[in-house]
């Protein structure tokens, strides 16, 4: 059984607007995501142009039909929600790729013979 932690009630503008912002920053403000969101949804086009302008969430199998496409939208669930750490979760298999992208740039960068960079003697005493 989970303890009560106090109560939490999100304001539905403040629901609206969190998926508009996710939605917008993913899709774009374009005729295009307005398309994109009808096909992912089935919902109608006015319906959907209320969800861009934040004027109206997405409930019930748009909603689902939304996260289904959007990490996006998923995220911005999940952080209204006060779910963070799930997002963290999600994210760190992304992370973990980047980071051996990374790692295996550097590998070939001094695999070209190119010598690593010694510090400066102004830098040599500055240890953290």
């Amino acid at each position: 059984m989970f303890t009560k932690t106090g109560r939490f009630f999100l304001e539905p503008k403040q629901y609206a607007a969190g998926l508009a912002k996710a939605l917008r920053n993913e899709l774009g403000d374009t005729h295009q995501a307005t398309k994109t969101l009808m096909r992912w949804t089935n919902a109608n086009e006015r319906t959907v142009k209320n969800w861009l302008a934040g004027s109206s969430g997405p409930r019930g199998e748009h909603l689902v039909a939304l996260v289904r496409y959007s990490d996006a939208a998923l995220a911005a669930f999940l952080m209204m929600a006060d779910r963070q750490h799930v997002v963290t979760t999600i994210e760190l298999p992304i992370l973990r790729q980047r980071l051996q992208s990374a790692l295996e740039g550097i590998d070939a960068y001094l695999g070209q013979g190119v010598p690593p960079r010694s510090e400066s003697p102004s830098q040599q005493g500055n240890t953290r």
